[in-house]
């Protein structure tokens, strides 16, 4: 970490203690003065950051009118526990005057009989266009876009287009073109502000306009969306529907969240978590989160274990298999680990697929062999000097390169396999393949020992 961000860090800590302070001490009105100065984001963190009854004072001492750019900068589950507790005329102060995109992902966590008043409130125009974003699912572009656009046509000037700007009462943040549409209002360009700047007001838009821009499908997945932002650049970008009709936009701001949750739930998926998990929801409810993926373990180590339990007699005649059988398992898991992270975040970057697969499967195995050559021959000499057994050093080193060559295999097989299933492989990729690795490990430690010790 950075000086800087060590010093933000600190800067925060420092902060969020002083307000600790205050609420335990009961001077509210010193806190809500603290809290009334600070932008929206950093109110938010604090949020997150306080335990349940400080959250709660917080909240009530937050001005209502600062409630909902303060709620659409919370975690999911945090702002699912502020909206299950508001009323619907709270709920309707709390969403006025949020973008279409914040709004939208406020409304998909609320009942659909609270939806129905949220829209019924708007006018007909806001309405129409929450309504087109919440019919696509929230992963997707449709349920990323923001509807809140500058469109223009192309038979006009720019001393006309300058004229309309002049009229307007704000432009949508994150700006960076304007949108060309026909009268059927499909997409057919964008106007580059950096270009409209700078050119001859007697030009019309459609001598200006670039025709290439890049358009989002507004059934893409948001995790190409990422990609396409990253590859090219982008600040903003149009979203079409099938007819090529003009939908709305996606920003860069949009992209970035995209990338953060993407990020936290490859790290969270590991252990079974959600990446928008409160870290200070209840006890209940955390440990009802926990309690099945610890099932799902616990069943996977039964299916290991029955597998050490074939070979109970050996075990028992050799003691040392004891000793030495978890380095099979654990060097496999390690092997295999490095493998499916490799290969899940390549299919994330959209850099693996069925058309590299193959190449990828081959190198892996080869990389996993020679590690198995090289460390079973460490382990092996290791076993020998240890037990001073010839034999036990010798099977060993046969079932690490075993389990090494297997373990590189289900790693870089296993994510493709999964997304086929439609099962998420940052989550159920590390369970499965540490039982294989397990499995494979012992059967193949404990099965080469059998026929040489019996």
């Amino acid at each position: 970490m950075s000086n800087e961000s060590a010093t933000e860090v600190d800067a925060v800590q420092t902060q969020l203690q002083t307000l600790q302070d205050a609420l335990e001490s009961g001077t509210y009105t010193q806190v809500r003065r603290m809290i009334s100065g600070m932008p929206s984001p950093d109110v938010a963190h604090l949020l997150e950051s306080s335990p349940p009854r400080a959250r709660g004072i917080l909240w009530k001492l937050i001005e209502p009118e600062d409630r909902s750019e303060v709620l659409q900068d919370l975690a999911d589950d945090v702002r699912a526990y502020f909206l299950n507790r508001m009323d619907t005329e709270e709920l309707l102060a709390a969403t006025d005057g949020l973008d279409t995109d914040d709004l939208v992902d406020v409304l998909q966590q609320l009942p659909d009989a609270v939806i129905r008043e949220v829209l019924d409130s708007m006018d007909t125009q806001d309405r129409q266009r929450v309504e087109a974003a919440l019919s696509y699912p929230e992963d997707t572009a449709g349920g990323l876009m923001n509807t809140d656009t500058i469109t223009v046509r192309p038979d006009i000037t720019l001393d006309v287009l300058f004229r309309y700007l002049r009229r307007q009462k704000h432009i949508p943040e994150m700006t960076d073109s304007l949108l060309v549409v026909n009268r059927k209002d499909e997409f057919i360009g964008l106007v580059p502000l950096t270009r409209l700047l700078v050119s001859d007001p007697a030009n019309t838009v459609r001598e200006i306009m670039n025709t290439d821009a890049i358009t989002i499908h507004a059934m893409q997945p948001e995790s190409e969306v990422a990609q396409l932002f990253e590859r090219h650049d982008l600040v903003s970008a149009p979203v079409i529907d099938e007819s090529g009709r003009l939908l709305g936009r996606i920003t860069i701001d949009d992209v970035v969240d995209v990338i953060i949750e993407e990020a936290d739930h490859s790290i969270m998926g590991k252990v079974g978590l959600d990446e928008e998990a409160d870290i200070f929801a209840p006890v209940i409810h955390t440990a009802r989160r926990r309690a099945v993926w610890l099932g799902i373990n616990l069943f996977t180590a039964f299916i290991a274990a029955a597998v050490i339990g074939l070979f109970q007699d050996t075990i028992d005649k050799v003691v040392a298999l004891a000793v030495l059988m978890p380095i099979v398992a654990s060097m496999g898991g390690i092997a295999g680990s490095q493998t499916l992270t490799l290969v899940v975040r390549g299919m994330a970057l959209g850099h693996v697929g069925d058309s590299n697969m193959r190449w990828l499967l081959n190198r892996e195995v080869v990389v996993g062999f020679l590690n198995g050559l090289l460390w079973a021959l460490v382990v092996s000499g290791a076993a020998v000097l240890w037990f001073d057994d010839l034999v036990i050093g010798g099977v060993i080193a046969a079932a690490l390169v075993i389990n090494l060559v297997v373990a590189a295999a289900a790693g870089a097989a296993l994510p493709l396999l999964l997304r086929r299933m439609d099962i998420d492989a940052a989550l159920a990729g590390g369970v499965v393949l540490t039982t294989i690795t397990d499995v494979v490990g012992f059967f193949s430690f404990l099965g080469l020992a059998t026929i040489f010790y019996a």
